[in-house]
């Protein structure tokens, strides 16, 4: 949400403001992000909040592998059937400190000020990663827009400035960046191996795959024309034509 939108709403970050007056927002577009992709395949990741959006925070951390604990006394249809699958563990009462108890990280997306609060004062204290929904300043972490296409992620953030930018951004980056990327993605990292068990230095490496995607003829444009059994063809000849240095 825009820093903006918050003034003159009762305040719902930890300084208690009573009406907001964005001190918690003022510096938030100066903040610098440090990005990074985080592996959460069998980690312990809790969301608190049963709503629709804590339907939407559960789904993406399930599709990254993560071990989801849902913390709500009640939940949407959709999370309940999660929960009788067995993708999920659903703790179906209030939110209680030690659920972060071994955890990675922590979204809250509920509507409760109090609760939003602690579940930060807890995840700070124990150093952990916590986001909660829509509130800047009771976070450590921000989740960006994101474009997926097999093995690509592409993350598109404003800094909260306007998720309705991001949201077109996304869109225009979705048609921009197609499956031929994911493809040729995968068709490279098929040699992965290959390059470092013969390419002796990074450099090498740099050099034999910025060679064949920034090369002639473009992979990019075989693949677009479906032509995957090509751009084989010419990984296969720049590994036939490497000579050590």
């Amino acid at each position: 949400m825009p820093a903006a939108a918050y003034a003159g709403k009762e305040c719902v970050c930890q300084f208690r403001r009573g009406t907001c007056d964005q001190t918690c927002v003022r510096d938030m577009l100066s903040t610098p992000f440090y990005i990074a992709c985080l592996k959460l395949s069998g980690r312990r990741c809790v969301v608190v909040g049963g709503g629709e959006i804590g339907l939407e925070k559960v789904e993406g951390l399930l599709a990254c592998g993560a071990g989801v604990v849902l913390v709500a006394p009640e939940a949407v249809p959709e999370l309940q059937e999660l929960a009788r699958e067995g993708s999920i563990a659903w703790e179906r009462r209030e939110y209680r400190p030690d659920d972060l108890e071994g955890s990675f990280l922590v979204i809250a997306s509920t509507d409760d000020t109090d609760v939003n609060i602690a579940v930060y004062d807890d995840a700070e204290r124990r150093a952990m990663l916590v986001n909660v929904v829509d509130v800047p300043p009771l976070c450590n972490f921000i989740l960006p827009a994101i474009v997926r296409t097999g093995p690509l992620a592409i993350a598109i953030s404003t800094a909260g400035a306007s998720p309705a930018l991001a949201k077109r951004m996304k869109a225009e980056v979705s048609e921009l960046f197609g499956e031929e990327y994911a493809e040729l993605a995968v068709l490279l990292n098929d040699v992965r191996g290959w390059a470092k068990g013969t390419l002796p230095t990074y450099q090498d490496r740099k050099t034999f795959f910025e060679g064949i995607v920034n090369g002639e003829p473009d992979p990019i444009e075989l693949l677009r024309a479906g032509d995957a059994a090509a751009v084989r063809d010419l990984i296969a000849a720049a590994q036939r034509s490497w000579q050590p240095a």
